[in-house]
Parts: C-alpha cells; structure tokens; sequence
C-alpha cells in the first residue's frame, strides 16, 4: 500500500491521481481518434492509441510490483510512452487531423498526466509514501 496525500492508503492503481490522469487522457485519445480518416486505423491511430493505453497500463503494472527498481523501471516505460504521445498530438495537428481546440486539450490532459506522473516516481525514487509491506 502507499500512502496518499490525505495520509490514507490506496489500495488500488486506480486511486493513484497519475493513473487518473492518465487514464483520462486514454479515453480522450479514443474519441479524438475515432475521427481520424479510415486509412489510417492501423497506422497513425493505432500507434496513438496504443502509446496512450500503454502510459496507463505501465502505471498500472509498476503499481504492483514490489521493489523500487521495478517500480520506477515501468513508470519510466509510462513516461517513455507519454513522450511518444506528445509527439502523436504535435503530429496530428501539423497533417490537420485535429483542430486547435483538440491539440490544446491533449495537450492539457498529457502535461497533466506528466506532472502526476512525474510526481509519483519520484515520490518511489525518494521512498516517500511508501509502506514496509512492499520491503522497498
């Protein structure tokens, strides 16, 4: 269990703020995507969609795993990922398959997820917030 702000414990990924932001930005790539043209379903939008799920997903798997090492190695794959997706936003707004309105709040929702994210492993790199039941 790890400790939370309020001084409570999460007893799940899915009470970590990184994992719901991120799991936020997850949902609006989906719908953003959903209006990219046909012939890219297995291009641009897959990689898009993929990358986002996987920021979520590493959160998610890091969360469980018992050691600091392992812990901080998938966050930095979640990181890796979200970095991979600025680039799909930057992308999709230069070939015009997303307006202004849609870039601005990915971009949003991505800087929010990064700085939670952020936050978190290095709140694990710090051993802060983070009980004996895991021997970290």
């Amino acid at each position: 269990m790890e400790v939370k702000k309020d001084n409570s414990y999460s007893r799940s990924f899915k009470d970590l703020e990184c994992w719901q932001q991120a799991h936020e930005f997850v949902k609006t790539v989906y719908a953003v995507t959903k209006q990219f043209p046909e012939d890219e379903l297995y291009g641009l939008t897959s990689q898009f969609r993929r990358a986002a799920v996987s920021i979520a997903a590493n959160i998610c798997e890091g969360y469980r795993k018992l050691s600091r090492a392992d812990k901080l190695r998938f966050l930095n794959i979640a990181q890796g990922s979200l970095e991979e997706c600025r680039y799909y936003i930057v992308l999709s707004y230069d070939i015009e398959y997303i307006d202004q309105a849609t870039h601005d709040r990915l971009d949003y929702l991505i800087n929010g997820a990064s700085w939670k994210l952020n936050g978190y492993a290095e709140a694990i790199s710090q051993n802060k917030g983070i009980t004996d039941e895991y021997n970290i």
